[in-house]
């Protein structure tokens, strides 16, 4: 079993930010869309994604993708028996993907992801409303804890 580091940004500029981590990682994105691109690199181990539906420029969260069900258990044990609040998402879409996440957030207010990818689809989101308009991949409002802001924030990724 392997786990693979994860880096959301969000960039001002997409095509921009898309030239420059091409030259960074020598390779093109795994995917692109008009306002997200995604690198599956190898070495380092990573799942860089860039979007333009942030607020300001900057990294959005982190995160651990799992390549099977069991690790992301796995995930949420060692999260639960350190006495970490946990939001737990369950299945949901964001960032062109359908996965099963849940959330914890470090001492500083940075969210950390920990998914396992179930299918790519055409849309950035399937929001609670019906729009797939809003920004996504974090639990809460920044300065928020993810417990609090669990039940008012639009989360995805």
């Amino acid at each position: 079993m392997s786990k693979r580091f994860h880096v959301h940004l969000h960039v001002d500029n997409l095509a921009q930010s898309i030239a420059f981590y091409n030259q960074l990682f020598a390779a093109p994105p795994a995917r692109q869309e008009s306002d997200y691109a995604k690198w599956m690199l190898d070495d380092p181990r990573v799942n860089f994604a860039i979007s333009t539906r942030g607020h300001a420029a900057g990294i959005d969260h982190l995160g651990i993708q799992t390549d099977n069900a069991d690790e992301l258990a796995s995930l949420r044990a060692r999260a639960q028996a350190a006495d970490l609040a946990l939001t737990d998402e369950g299945q949901t879409t964001c960032c062109y993907a359908r996965s099963e996440k849940h959330w914890i957030t470090d001492p500083q207010g940075i969210a950390w992801e920990h998914f396992h990818t179930l299918a790519n689809v055409p849309v950035f989101s399937e929001s609670p409303k019906g729009d797939n308009a809003g920004a996504c991949c974090t639990p809460a409002t920044r300065g928020t804890p993810v417990a609090a802001a669990a039940e008012t924030a639009s989360r995805c990724c």
